[in-house]
């Protein structure tokens, strides 16, 4: 049984609690939606370049990259281009670009290296990936300022 005063509070909080669902269930759809389309495109790179045993895992450490340096220039576009719909950034940026990068398959690649017996290849990598995934959003985003200021000044 409940008391008066808790079916009281139930009521009240009852279509906030719709209002909120109505405001994100947007977003959490368009993340499912890009999320979806950004595994599929790694998957699919997995596919076109397997990593042997043992082998450097080129496939992940290049969909990272590629996956970072979109996000830079995507970044820049929406940041400081133009006024995007509320959902392009979480359908593309967290959605196709959260699943198209793939940090969590990087560490399974490292153990599976280290595992491989090759400590060295695997530490590489390590290493490696992240500098390298930094590096690509940094040069990507001012790659693309550069280029908007120069059209800009012409």
């Amino acid at each position: 049984m409940t008391t008066p005063e808790a079916d009281a509070l139930r009521a009240r909080l009852a279509p906030h609690r719709r209002m909120r669902w109505r405001a994100q269930g947007p977003i959490v759809a368009v993340v499912a939606v890009g999320g979806a389309l950004g595994a599929c495109g790694r998957y699919g790179l997995s596919l076109a370049w397997p990593t042997g045993p043992g082998a450097f895992p080129w496939a992940t450490f290049w969909t990272n990259l590629i996956g970072c340096a979109v996000m830079g220039v995507f970044m820049v576009f929406i940041t400081e281009v133009w006024a995007a719909h509320r959902l392009v950034r979480p359908f593309f940026g967290t959605g196709v670009l959260g699943g198209f990068t793939t940090f969590s398959t990087y560490t399974v690649d490292i153990r599976r290296l280290v595992e491989a017996g090759r400590p060295g290849t695997g530490l590489v990598y390590l290493v490696a990936t992240p500098c390298a995934a930094l590096a690509a959003v940094w040069l990507a985003s001012a790659t693309v300022r550069r280029v908007l200021t120069r059209r800009e000044q012409a």
